[in-house]
C-alpha cells in the first residue's frame, strides 16, 4: 500500500498484490462481467467490416466525438480580453468541467466562474442567480469586464441574458457603465469553435454596434487578427512575429496568449495580458479584419462586414508552404509592406527540411481528426510533405468544410485515395483504422485508445497516434508549440518524421533479426 514515505502515481501503485487482489474480488463479486472468451469474440467483431458498416448506421449516438461543447469555446474566447472575468450561466459542474478541461491542456489554473443554477432555477428561470452572481464578481474578482455565456440548463428554459443583464443593472447589483457583453451558447448545438465564435461576436457587437459614428475603415492603419478558438500559443506568437517582421501594426481580437502562461516566479496572476476594451472600440477603425480560422467564424465574419464595413480577405488557415505564403502576400497587398528577407529566409529552411525528410514521408498514409480549419490545413500541410491522407473525420465538421477538403485533396495526387467524414466521431474512425489502416493517425490525445485498441489485435495493426491539436493531455508542453506560418510547419514536419523514424526504430530492435541497417544514420 502506499505510505507518506513512498507514494507512487497508479501505475505502478495497482500492479501490487493487495491491489491487484481487491480489484480481482470487485470483479468477481459486482462487475458480473462476460466472460475473456465472449470479450475476446465481440472485440474481434467490432474489427470487422461487417461491423463498420453497422457502426456508419449509427444516427442517434455519437461514441467519442472530437469536439467538446459551446461554452468552452466561449469561455476561451473570454480569457483573451483584458482584466476580463469568465462568467457561466449554468450549473457548478459544467465549469468544472471546462476549468478541468483546459488545466489538463494548459496546465495553468483557470480562473472561471459560475452562478451555480440548481433544481429552482431551472424550474423558476435563473435571473436572481445571475444578479447575486454579476453583484458578487464584480466585487470580489477585480475584473474590469465580466463576459457572460451560457450551459444546456438555461437554453433548455429560454433564460434571456440581455434582459437578466440589464436588469442587474437597472435594480443596482452591478454598476451600469460596468462592461458585461454576453452570449448564448447552447452546449447541445454547435461545438467549442461555434461558442467561440458567438463570445467574439458579442463582445465586439457591445463595444462597437452603437458607437460607429466617426469610424472608418483604415483610419488606424492596422489590421485586425480574429484568432478563432486557437490552444497552440506558438500560434498567437508566430503571428505577431511574422507582423512585427512585416513592420505592421495590428490587434489581436482575443489574446489569451500570456493568461494561459503565466510565469513561476512568486506572483499570482489571475489576469495577464489581452486585448483592451480600447483596442476593440478602435477596431473598426482598423484597414480589415483578417480571420485565422474562417471556417469557424460565420457570426464574426457578418458583423465585421456588415457593421464594420470591412472586406473580410478569403484566405485559408496559414497552415503549410502555400497557404502562408498567401497570407503573407495578402498582409503586404492590404498594408503596402513588404515582406522581409528574414521571412523570406525562414520559408527557404522549411524547403530545405522538407527536402530533408522527403524520403522518409513520401507514400506515408496518414488518417486526421479534429476541427474543420485544423484537418483542413493538417491536410494541406501532408499533401506538400508527400504524404497520403486516408480517413479525414471533423465531428463539428459540415458541409462547407466536407466540400472544402474535397477540393483541397483534388488539387494533389496525394489525395486521390482520401476519404471525407463530416459528423463522423472517433468510434467512427475506430473501425476505418481496422478495415483500412492507416499508418499512423494525427489528432488529440483521444485517438490514444484507437492505438491501444488496434494494438490489442497485434503487433501489426497498430496505429501509432501522432498528437497534433486539441486536446493535449498525456503529453506536457505540446500547447506551446506552433502549427501556423513556416515554423509550424517546420514543427509539424520535425513531429510526423521522427513519428516515422520511432516507429522504424521500434521494429527493427531485434538483436541480430531486424537491425539490418547501421541505425545510426537515417
Amino acid at each position: 500500500m502506499q505510505t507518506i514515505d513512498k507514494i507512487k502515481p497508479c501505475y505502478p501503485l495497482f500492479r501490487a498484490d493487495d491491489y491487484q487482489d481487491m480489484i480481482a474480488r470487485k470483479r468477481g463479486t459486482f462487475e458480473e462481467a462476460p466472460g475473456k472468451d465472449k470479450v475476446a469474440e465481440t472485440f474481434a467483431w467490432t474489427t470487422t467490416q461487417e461491423y463498420q458498416d453497422l457502426n456508419f448506421k449509427r444516427e442517434a449516438l455519437t461514441i467519442n466525438p472530437a469536439k467538446t461543447c459551446q461554452p468552452l469555446g466561449s469561455a476561451l474566447c473570454g480569457l483573451g480580453f483584458k482584466k476580463t472575468m469568465v462568467y457561466i450561466h449554468g450549473s457548478q459542474g459544467c465549469v468544472a468541467y471546462f476549468r478541468t478541461y483546459f488545466n489538463r491542456h494548459f496546465k495553468e489554473p483557470i480562473a472561471f466562474i459560475a452562478d451555480s443554477m440548481t433544481e429552482d432555477a431551472a424550474v423558476f428561470g435563473g435571473q436572481k442567480n445571475i444578479h447575486e452572481g454579476l453583484a458578487n464578481a464584480s466585487k470580489l474578482y477585480g475584473a474590469e469586464m465580466i463576459a457572460v455565456s451560457t450551459t444546456c440548463i438555461a437554453e433548455v428554459i429560454g433564460d434571456d441574458l440581455n434582459a437578466f443583464i440589464n436588469n442587474a443593472k437597472n435594480e443596482g447589483y452591478i454598476a451600469k457603465d460596468f462592461p458585461v457583453p454576453f452570449a448564448h451558447t447552447p452546449s447541445f448545438v454547435g461545438s467549442h469553435v461555434t461558442g467561440w465564435d458567438n463570445m467574439e461576436e458579442g463582445i465586439l457587437r457591445y463595444f462597437t454596434l452603437n458607437t460607429m459614428e466617426g469610424k472608418a475603415p483604415g483610419k488606424n492603419g492596422k489590421i485586425n487578427i480574429v484568432p478563432g478558438f486557437e490552444t497552440y500559443l506558438g500560434n498567437y506568437r508566430v503571428i505577431k512575429r511574422m507582423l512585427r517582421e512585416m513592420g505592421v501594426e495590428y490587434t489581436m481580437l482575443s489574446d489569451p496568449e500570456e493568461v494561459l502562461d503565466t510565469p513561476a516566479d512568486g506572483e499570482f496572476r489571475m489576469y495577464a495580458g489581452g486585448t483592451t476594451m480600447d483596442e476593440v472600440k478602435d477596431a473598426p477603425n482598423a484597414i480589415t479584419t483578417v480571420l485565422l480560422q474562417p471556417l469557424g467564424l460565420d457570426k464574426t465574419k457578418k458583423f465585421v462586414e456588415t457593421t464594420w464595413n470591412h472586406e473580410v480577405p478569403k484566405l485559408n488557415i496559414p497552415m503549410g508552404v502555400a497557404w502562408t505564403d498567401e497570407w503573407l502576400m495578402k498582409i503586404a497587398e492590404l498594408t503596402g509592406k513588404e515582406i522581409p528577407p528574414s521571412l523570406t529566409l525562414e520559408r527557404g529552411r522549411l524547403l530545405d527540411m522538407m527536402t530533408d525528410s522527403h524520403a522518409w514521408l513520401h507514400g506515408k498514409k496518414m488518417a486526421v481528426y479534429g476541427d474543420p480549419d485544423f484537418t483542413l490545413g493538417m491536410v494541406k500541410v501532408l499533401l506538400e510533405f508527400g504524404i497520403e491522407p486516408t480517413h479525414i473525420v471533423s465531428t463539428n465538421g459540415g458541409k462547407r468544410w466536407d466540400k472544402a477538403m474535397k477540393k483541397l485533396l483534388e488539387s494533389s495526387p496525394y489525395g486521390a485515395s482520401a476519404k471525407t467524414y463530416p459528423g463522423a466521431d472517433l468510434w467512427h474512425l475506430r473501425s476505418l483504422c481496422f478495415t483500412d489502416k492507416p499508418d499512423f493517425i494525427i489528432g488529440s490525445s483521444y485517438g490514444k485508445y484507437i492505438q491501444r485498441d488496434t494494438l490489442h489485435k497485434g503487433r501489426e495493426f497498430e496505429v501509432p497516434l501522432i498528437r497534433i491539436g486539441f486536446p493535449i493531455f498525456d503529453r506536457h508542453h505540446l500547447h506551446r508549440m506552433t502549427t501556423l506560418g513556416y515554423e509550424g510547419a517546420m514543427y509539424i514536419l520535425t513531429t510526423l518524421t521522427n513519428a516515422v523514424l520511432e516507429r522504424l526504430d521500434d521494429e527493427t530492435r531485434g538483436m541480430g533479426t531486424t537491425d539490418y541497417n547501421h541505425d545510426l544514420v537515417r
